[in-house]
């Protein structure tokens, strides 16, 4: 009896100090990732329409497979011609388009419901709103 007493003793304190340090060395990332880039520049005009990519840089590691490109109006949204794809170490999302001569793009990285713009620990990235507007024409190489 005296050895059952112990040992049950013995596992609820091993037990609460696994659980104590397992705890206090795992501190919950809370802080949300941020937008630090994109590409074309944010606010950007005479954005040639040939380029065949858009992209946005975050300060920190985002979560594989997940993202919410989204618009409030979709004509001002560029045409989608492949999969959003994440490159530098999961920082960078790149999404293929096609864009149109003298047309505005307002695009949103993450908006409302839609948020799936994620750091690896969960946290979503406050809603972004990235414009550009394209020139005229295609540069000539």
């Amino acid at each position: 009896m005296l050895k059952k007493n112990l040992f049950a003793i013995l596992a609820v304190i091993s037990i609460s100090l696994l659980l104590s340090g397992l705890l206090s060395g795992c501190k919950m990332d809370k802080i949300p990732p941020k937008v630090i880039g994109t590409s074309p520049p944010n606010g950007a005009t005479n954005v040639d329409p040939s380029l065949t990519e858009i992209s946005v840089t975050f300060n920190e590691p985002m979560k594989d497979k997940s993202w919410s490109w989204c618009y409030e109006e979709k004509k001002h949204f560029p045409e989608t011609i492949g999969e959003a794809y994440y490159s530098d170490n999961n920082t960078r999302c790149a999404l293929p388009v096609k864009l149109e001569p003298f047309t505005e793009y307002i695009i949103w990285i993450n908006l409302d419901k839609f948020n799936n713009f994620r750091d690896k620990s969960g946290n979503p990235v406050k809603p972004y709103k990235f414009t550009f507007m394209t020139s005229e024409n295609a540069s000539k190489n």
